[in-house]
């Protein structure tokens, strides 16, 4: 990967963050979109407009695909694309104050060679280059631990438990469960072997392309719930987890014996 695309893509993702923090200070506005539950601020549209304006300055050759609009123009991922989450944990961000991610990945002709998914108000960057290994803060980050599913801490939206009895039982196998309310900082958490594995029925683009790297990266596995290759175009499921323990998962959500 070019080095001048790597610092400039940390540049503008630093931008980002000091603009997100002073506008949690000043105040903005917020709205919905699909439903009641999902949010949107002038700050997610503002941080987009960023991205796009300095794509047109610096990289014209260059595609944004982002939550906040732009991804309506993307439909194949020739050449160079940046897929963007501004704020990817938007609820986080308006109810917590914390807990959120800028979340980036960068694509060549469909394969991944770069992602962040920076924490903003905890100051951890999480950062991967293709076959270079993921690292925090600039320290290089270790293989994932694989550990046993018993002693495995697991993330999912602790709402399916309610529907599904597959689910339910999972979680009586393993040691812990979480949710975090975004799915870029799930990812790296996955890389940095926080928890061992996170699950989610339908996710977007840009809340897995910054971190889906960096759990390969770390040597963990990411598909969707089929165990098929995600394409970064579609919505779809998410599967990532330490080997062994994706392995018993699987088996268990098929319904064989780990």
């Amino acid at each position: 990967m070019d080095e001048s695309l790597r610092q400039a893509a940390l540049q503008y993702i630093s931008e980002a963050a000091a603009y997100i923090r002073t506008e949690m200070k000043k105040g903005y506005d917020v709205d919905t979109k699909a439903n009641k539950d999902d949010l949107v601020t002038t700050v997610d549209k503002n941080v987009e407009t960023m991205f796009q304006e300095k794509l047109a300055q610096d990289f014209p050759e260059h595609r944004l695909m982002g939550e906040e609009g732009s991804f309506e123009n993307i439909h194949d991922l020739d050449g160079t694309v940046w897929i963007l989450d501004p704020i990817d944990g938007t609820v986080n961000f308006v109810h917590m104050g914390t807990g959120f991610a800028v979340s980036l990945g960068i694509f060549q002709d469909g394969e991944p060679v770069f992602g962040v998914v920076y924490d903003v108000m905890n100051d951890e960057l999480f950062t991967a280059v293709a076959g270079e290994g993921a690292y925090l803060n600039g320290h290089a980050l270790p293989n994932v631990p694989d550990r046993t599913l018993s002693g495995s801490l697991i993330s999912f939206n602790t709402g399916w438990v309610i529907h599904n009895e597959k689910y339910r039982e999972l979680v009586d196998k393993v040691r812990g469960t979480r949710s975090y309310g975004s799915a870029a900082l799930e990812l790296a958490y996955v890389a940095a072997g926080r928890i061992d594995a996170y699950l989610s029925l339908r996710l977007a683009p840009w809340d897995v392309a910054g971190g889906s790297i960096l759990v390969q990266e770390a040597r963990g596995l990411v598909t969707n719930l089929n165990g098929e290759k995600l394409d970064f175009l579609h919505k779809d499921s998410l599967f990532a987890a330490a080997p062994t323990v994706y392995r018993d998962i699987t088996n268990h959500l098929n319904g064989h014996s780990s």
